[in-house]
């Protein structure tokens, strides 16, 4: 008798956002995709996070893995060709590092006495263009993976979480509302902004839903790094990265709490069939992208983009070598001592 091919295993995917640095996440959403024994039947992301996912699930519609593949490609070779004039701008390594400025300290230095609503009144988005032009969103809310996108609500200091008929162009583009950036994104009169602040990405959708327990977390933030920053540009960065790290620390905490309480069955029957035992895994992209400045998120050049993609397929490739096994059966991560020890 014939042998039958393993059935794939279902996973969820969790997203993170990163500016320029999701061309990361493109990579590894890449080479996930090239491996027929997973199964991709959900997704929760944030910002760049978001708008990988929804170029994934726009190509995955019209012409399957491959057909995602392209789509994420050309998503973003647009975000490239739309962000070339700033590019210009950036020194070169021979720069003066006293008198160079880029596109981002230009803005940072503008956003300490500006809003967006002086120095952009008609609310310039490149990204609105690029989001708009390629990706098929009746496509995306027509998909089999469910899709969970994070944004906050400006009014009430809550995530919202979108998704089914709610995924939208302006959903997505709430995902990555930077305030300092752009003006808040109002959908049906309610103003939003970057969902990183209260979920980055969010865990919890997965597990109020019917999600594959075994939940892979694509990571773009590094958690540590060494050393008291000093100058003002080093202190921003590091903030940044705090504050973004947050709310997910914060679930995974909670996760950790109740994966203790099932382990050691310190619940009830009753109270036990309320909850899920969830396997975490994780491809760390912020481990490498530590060593990037908070800048090189603006950086939309072809050649660093398309570099992030190749470290991300490096990332997640060997992530199928040593940790591929353990999907379905435990977790391949210990969440205490990789994101909540120290």
């Amino acid at each position: 008798m014939a042998r039958t091919s393993p059935k794939p295993k279902p996973v969820s995917l969790a997203l993170q956002g990163g500016g320029a640095h999701g061309a990361f996440t493109w990579g590894v959403l890449e080479r996930l995709s090239e491996c027929e024994t997973l199964d991709i039947q959900a997704i929760t992301a944030t910002s760049a996070g978001a708008m990988n996912a929804v170029a994934y699930l726009s190509g995955l519609a019209q012409g399957g893995r491959a057909g995602a593949c392209e789509t994420m490609e050309r998503f973003w070779k647009e975000i490239s060709r739309r962000g070339a004039p700033l590019d210009a701008l950036m020194p070169t390594g021979t720069a003066n590092p006293l008198t160079a400025w880029t596109p981002h300290s230009l803005a940072t230095a503008m956003t300490s006495f500006l809003s967006p609503y002086d120095f952009n009144p008609f609310d310039l988005n490149p990204l609105r263009e690029a989001v708009s032009d390629v990706i098929d969103f009746e496509a995306v809310r027509a998909s089999a993976v469910r899709l969970f996108i994070a944004a906050t609500n400006v009014e009430t200091g809550k995530v919202r979480i979108f998704e089914g008929g709610d995924i939208t162009p302006e959903a997505v583009l709430a995902s990555a509302c930077l305030p300092n950036t752009f003006k808040a994104v109002e959908i049906d009169g309610v103003p939003y902004w970057d969902g990183g602040y209260l979920g980055n990405p969010s865990l919890f959708p997965l597990f109020y839903s019917d999600a594959p327990k075994d939940v892979i977390l694509v990571t773009l933030n590094p958690l540590e790094r060494k050393g008291t920053p000093r100058s003002a540009g080093e202190i921003q960065d590091r903030l940044n990265e705090i504050t973004f790290n947050a709310s997910l620390l914060g679930e995974l905490r909670a996760i950790a709490f109740v994966q203790k309480l099932l382990g050691q069955n310190l619940l009830t029957k009753a109270v036990r069939s309320e909850y899920r035992n969830v396997n975490i895994h994780a491809i760390r992209g912020g481990e490498m992208l530590r060593e990037f400045r908070l800048e090189t998120k603006y950086d939309t050049s072809w050649p660093f983009l398309n570099g992030l993609r190749e470290k991300g397929r490096a990332f997640a490739g060997e992530w199928l070598e040593t940790c591929h096994d353990k999907v379905g059966r435990q977790s391949s991560l210990d969440i205490h001592e990789a994101f909540l020890s120290g």
